[in-house]
């Protein structure tokens, strides 16, 4: 019986937290700013660490590569564009 009890207190306090936190999303909706502040305060930052250990080198410089020899074929075009 008494673990019954505990079991449903522990179920109540579960539910009343989504239920809270259903009711204080409710209320941010029409708010912008609240809305933006609740969005960024979920983010969780990547530590330096694992940045590393989630990003391909590799990959990421050939990317860039790519990114630097469209650049400047979209400039030599808007040079040519001018003339």
């Amino acid at each position: 019986m008494k673990d019954d009890k505990q079991a449903m207190d522990i179920n109540s306090s579960a539910a009343d937290s989504s239920a809270d936190s259903v009711d204080e999303y409710l209320q941010t909706l029409g708010n912008e700013d609240a809305r933006e502040i609740r969005y960024y305060s979920q983010e969780q930052p990547f530590s330096s660490e694992e940045m590393t250990q989630l990003v391909n080198e590799e990959r990421l410089n050939e990317l860039l590569a790519q990114s630097d020899a469209f650049l400047n074929g979209l400039s030599d075009e808007l040079r040519d564009f001018d003339e």
